[in-house]
């Protein structure tokens, strides 16, 4: 195990159980939104406002496609699913993770989401964007993980287990 990509909806809790999740594995962490951000000079909502959705994606896939990495967990934006080539290039550098929650999870944690830097296409719902997504993520990952009520640190620790494969 090279590295460790966490995929899955805003909200699902990648850059939180990826932080602990890093520290458990003793590995670096990543958080491809602020590499993003970093890289371009701008937040997200900058990028998506100038660039429109569909800009975003290609910049997203862009940075994600390029990052090189060693023993690292490496936080996705919810969206890198749009992305072929940074999908692809993580499934080869990285076992990939999606923290599956459920839509009721999802709903209930995400506020504005425009300001969270969410693409959400014109006249659809969270709901729609969570139909269209998940089979996505589910096609990328190597593991489904079922997020279900544990915490952060509980659920950190039962995937660092389960990437040893203890």
């Amino acid at each position: 195990m090279r590295n460790v990509t966490l995929i899955g909806m805003p909200g699902a809790g990648k850059s939180t159980v990826g932080v602990v999740l890093a520290k458990i594995l003793g590995f670096d962490f990543i958080d491809s939104d602020l590499l993003i951000q970093a890289r371009e000079g701008r937040l997200l909502w900058q990028i998506i406002e100038s660039e429109g959705i569909e800009g975003f994606w290609r910049v997203e896939e862009r940075v994600n496609a390029s990052i090189e990495a060693e023993n690292s967990v490496i936080a996705t934006g919810g969206s890198v699913v749009y992305g072929p080539a940074a999908m692809e290039h993580l499934r080869r550098i990285s076992t990939v993770v999606y923290l599956r929650h459920s839509y009721e999870t999802i709903a209930g944690r995400l506020g504005d989401l425009e300001k969270r830097g969410v693409t959400v296409p014109e006249g659809w719902t969270l709901r729609d964007l969570y139909n269209e997504r998940t089979p996505l993520y589910e096609k990328y990952a190597h593991i489904v993980y079922d997020c279900g009520r544990g915490d952060v640190r509980d659920t950190a620790i039962a995937l660092a287990a389960r990437l040893r494969g203890e």
